[in-house]
């Protein structure tokens, strides 16, 4: 029996449009012979050098320790704790009650998550520290440096033909493709990801994420 393909994702809980491409990855998932690791990157570092450029509404909550900075630290401090393994579950919770559920991005929300995948509600408190930055940086630069800065999130890397990985921004997409649709864009994507010197294909986006 062949081994799945690992398939190495960034994210920041907070961005909707990573939102939408992990469940994407995840209906492929169930069509291609991939397994989904799951990283943390941050918003708040990406943009803690340029944030007198951030409209003022942005900037308060990008600011080092705000509100941005709350759910990843919570996140990294769980992989730290408890191990790799609950990541993708603690983003799933998250994720669910931040942008399908309406619920934003509250110490409420992220209380009620983590009661839900079972973790200990002390784990909040991480989102006032900074215990585990170093850590959080190292994560966030493992994946952005795949990339380069000019991309955000989310970042996926999977392994190439000559044995290194092929690492790209997205694909942002709305709603998420589900079976086959989900596999053609899998396929698609990869197929243009894999062209030496290729770097980008975007077009108008005219709505906002469309979550299920």
């Amino acid at each position: 029996m062949s081994e799945k393909t690992p398939v190495d994702f960034w994210f920041d809980p907070l961005c909707p449009w990573a939102w939408m491409t992990s469940r994407w990855v995840l209906e492929v998932e169930k069509v291609r012979d991939i397994e989904v690791r799951w990283h943390v990157m941050s918003l708040g570092v990406l943009n803690e050098d340029k944030l007198d450029q951030l409209p003022e509404q942005y900037r308060e909550h990008m600011l080092p320790g705000g509100p941005s900075w709350w759910p990843v630290r919570v996140v990294i401090a769980a992989r730290e704790k408890h191990g790799d393994e609950v990541v993708g579950p603690i983003y799933t919770a998250l994720g669910t009650r931040f942008h399908n559920e309406g619920q934003g991005a509250t110490r409420e929300a992220i209380a009620g998550a983590l009661e839900e995948v079972g973790l200990p509600a002390g784990l909040i408190d991480y989102a006032d520290t900074d215990t585990y930055d170093t850590e959080l940086r190292a994560s966030h630069k493992e994946g952005i440096d795949k990339v380069g800065q000019e991309v955000g999130t989310p970042v996926i890397a999977v392994p190439g033909a000559d044995g290194g990985q092929i690492a790209f921004f997205g694909p942002v997409v709305t709603p998420a493709p589900k079976g086959e649709e989900a596999a053609k864009l899998w396929d698609g994507t990869l197929m243009v990801a894999s062209i030496p010197g290729f770097y980008e294909i975007k077009r108008t986006r005219t709505q906002g994420p469309i979550f299920d």
